[in-house]
């Protein structure tokens, strides 16, 4: 589990990018919903030690062979059982995958050239590199290149591992080869799964939390988000966003989506406002409702 207490982290040109996160993450896969300068990638930065935070704790624990660990104090220990996947990672381009997985394992002390040859091909094979293991870099698509991505993360055998924004930009199948493998490794290990796209976390995550402002703004498990708007979802095909009409006090309009060529508006209120219909709530409703009660606007 990994424990978060207060941390806080203010920028020098004054930014408050975290502002006293506390947060549990079990192990499996977690998701961190958030908009885009919402603080998401501050927090994992600081989570993978890459920037301090002003106040605040953080401690691992990864099991019997890693022990409890305090990340800000043992960064070293942190480090050696992480692995990290920032949105934008650096490789070199015309080098193949097998020569660069192999040398990422020399400088994370895999000193044996046998054991480097069983890793790296156990490793191109989990994310269905190995076909393509002589192959420049470069020559990847952007699902080819995140499973590299992931690839390198899991080297070492990391009891934690960091995904920051891992499918933008994917096509939908990469998506999906993505999730897959996600799921596949995140079953004995602490996987934070870190995104504005809500899909990820709804099809992935047994937890979720929202996060805006630099603050935690809801958690919980995602069909229970989803059940607390039961009865209170609203729904409504227009040609424009002012056909809406007056919805009533305590209505809020949460979000707007084309369907067939119309707008759909979705409605948070106890009752229906005037020309609207039941809907089921989604996840993303819960998404779009926690951050309009923060007056914070959303990015899908």
């Amino acid at each position: 589990m990994l424990t978060l207490e207060n941390v806080t982290r203010t920028y020098p040109n004054g930014v408050r990018a975290l502002d006293g996160i506390s947060l549990e993450v079990p192990r499996g896969m977690f998701g961190l919903l958030g908009p885009n300068g919402a603080g998401k990638s501050s927090l994992m930065r600081t989570i993978a030690t890459l920037q301090r935070p002003d106040e605040g704790r953080i401690s691992f624990d990864g099991g019997p062979d890693t022990g409890v660990i305090d990340v800000l104090a043992e960064q070293t220990r942190l480090r050696a059982t992480l692995g990290y996947l920032p949105q934008d990672f650096g490789s070199y381009p015309r080098i193949s995958p097998a020569r660069m997985l192999d040398h990422l394992a020399v400088l994370k002390g895999v000193a044996s050239a046998k054991e480097r040859r069983e890793l790296v091909a156990g490793l191109l094979h989990e994310t269905n590199l190995w076909e393509v293991r002589d192959r420049a870099i470069e020559s990847f698509s952007g699902g080819m290149r995140q499973r590299f991505g992931i690839a390198q993360a899991l080297i070492g055998d990391p009891k934690l591992i960091i995904v920051d924004e891992p499918t933008a930009g994917l096509d939908p199948a990469e998506r999906r080869r993505f999730h897959r493998l996600l799921a596949r490794i995140g079953r004995d290990v602490v996987i934070i799964l870190s995104t504005h796209i809500v899909e990820d976390v709804a099809d992935l995550c047994p937890q979720v939390a929202i996060m805006g402002k630099g603050r935690i703004l809801e958690r919980g498990v995602p069909a229970e988000l989803v059940a607390a708007y039961r009865g209170r979802m609203w729904q409504r095909l227009v040609e424009d966003e002012a056909d809406g009409g007056d919805l009533g006090e305590g209505a809020r309009l949460i979000s707007t989506a084309l369907s067939g060529g119309r707008l759909q508006l979705r409605v948070v209120a106890d009752a229906a406002p005037a020309g609207f219909e039941a809907a089921e709530p989604t996840l993303e409703d819960v998404y779009f409702a926690t951050l309009d009660a923060h007056g914070i606007e959303a990015v899908v």
